[in-house]
């Protein structure tokens, strides 16, 4: 898990805060559930205390696209979610779990003061929350399932987001992928 030591400056030097990096295979499936053991129902869990920011995104299916709802949540908000289309995120996981705090130690070249927390979310197919621009640095770990990440590889400012209008989340009008 995480990099190798020979790599870390290379890194630092040549991606962080810099451009995009897809690494491929970096955790195999008995790492993946060593550094976080949680399944749905799990993460669902946390979403329903108040000790763990939630936050529940359905593209389509309500009133309006890209309905955002905070937690905590109660279990049965849940159950009537259709069977795609939506994405639960729950924030300061680390905090909550071990085996996820441990996640961070494998990237412990990277100063501490620039890692805020872990974040897992889980999407059923078809899940997303929009093309968006991360105000922070990102380190993006795939779980179990299939995702299509897309990448923009130049950095945007603020006033170049070009947002949709009236949405509760930030998603672009413009977005052309490099990578995918």
């Amino acid at each position: 898990v995480g990099f190798p030591a020979s790599r870390h400056a290379e890194f630092m030097a040549n991606f962080w805060q810099r451009r995009p990096l897809l690494i491929r295979g970096l955790l195999d499936a008995r790492g993946l559930e060593a550094c976080c053991p949680l399944d749905r129902d799990e993460l669902i869990n946390l979403a329903c205390t108040a000790d763990a920011p939630a936050r529940l995104i359905r593209e389509a299916g309500g009133a309006r696209p890209w309905q955002l709802q905070h937690g905590p949540f109660d279990a049965a908000d849940f159950a009537p979610l259709p069977e795609e289309g939506w994405t639960l995120l729950v924030q300061q996981v680390d905090t909550l779990h071990p085996a996820v705090e441990q996640l961070r130690e494998h990237f412990a070249f990277v100063p501490r003061w620039r890692l805020d927390d872990v974040m897992v979310s889980y999407a059923p197919p078809g899940g997303s929350v929009g093309a968006h621009v991360d105000n922070y640095d990102v380190f993006l770990i795939q779980g179990a399932g299939q995702r299509r990440w897309e990448v923009e590889p130049l950095p945007r400012s603020a006033e170049d987001e070009g947002l949709q209008p009236g949405l509760p989340v930030r998603v672009l009008t413009r977005f052309a992928p490099s990578f995918a």
